[in-house]
């Protein structure tokens, strides 16, 4: 497997991977330093180490890797521990490979393109999704995904897991509370809404009297969406907001 192989794969798979690296070899081996091999949580392979029992030993330990998240280096003795007449010893490293976290925007407003400047350099995979051309077009950074669409149709064509970051905040109320109510029922790491708190107060009333999500589900949003360090501003507000989506991405509790 060639190096430029790997990153379209990352893009592509979407569950947690390990990539497996010949860091070592001594003696007749069926691959040299350098070969690669992605093993994904499912099991599905790409790219060959060497083949045969020695492989299938990989592919167990690299889901060990998944699992644990701990990488390691392994070494095989290819003809006492897996049979193999080219009788060499291969060393591989096994790292788990974690995928940029998707982070959807909804609205492009003059917060929404703070958060999405911040949150991209941040490591996020950032979309900025609106409703209006002339917002999104200020988006000049190639590594933002501008979602021109209706914010329903937009929320059909996302793709939502458990390691989605959701913040709303657009334009309106109305839409903000659209938004909530077809995200709030979707896998997520974090939901979060921005607004006084006479708006959350009133959206809380509404969901709840409307059966549209329990206390419980209501509690889990973050609302107002960031942290409380008296923000004041588009640029603040962004830093407060990404700020607490670093602390849920690395579970500390600010």
């Amino acid at each position: 497997m060639y190096f430029q192989e790997i990153g379209p794969i990352l893009s592509s798979v979407d569950e947690p991977m390990a990539l497996c690296t010949v860091v070592a070899t001594k003696g007749s081996t069926p691959r040299k330093a350098g070969a690669r091999m992605i093993v994904t949580q499912s099991g599905t392979v790409y790219g060959t180490v060497g083949g045969g029992h020695f492989e299938q030993k990989v592919v167990v330990q690299a889901l060990e890797v998944i699992q644990s998240g701990t990488p390691g280096m392994f070494r095989h003795e290819l003809l006492q521990q897996h049979d193999m007449c080219c009788g060499g010893t291969m060393e591989v490293f096994i790292e788990r490979m974690e995928r940029k976290k998707k982070l959807y925007i909804f609205g492009a407003g003059h917060t929404g393109q703070a958060l999405s400047r911040f949150a991209v350099e941040a490591g996020f995979d950032v979309w900025l999704v609106d409703d209006r051309e002339a917002y999104l077009s200020r988006c000049s950074d190639p590594r933002i995904h501008c979602v021109l669409q209706n914010f329903e149709d937009a929320l059909r064509s996302l793709k939502f897991d458990a390691d989605a970051f959701v913040v709303v905040m657009t334009y309106r109320h109305d839409i903000d509370r659209q938004i909530l109510a077809l995200c709030i029922r979707q896998p997520h790491a974090y939901l979060g809404m921005i607004g006084s708190r006479r708006k959350i107060l009133v959206t809380k009333k509404r969901f709840r009297d409307a059966g549209i999500a329990t206390v419980h589900e209501l509690d889990a949003v973050d609302m107002p969406t960031g942290l409380a360090i008296g923000a004041d501003g588009p640029a603040e507000i962004a830093v407060s907001i990404l700020a607490k989506l670093i602390a849920v991405k690395n579970n500390v509790n600010p």
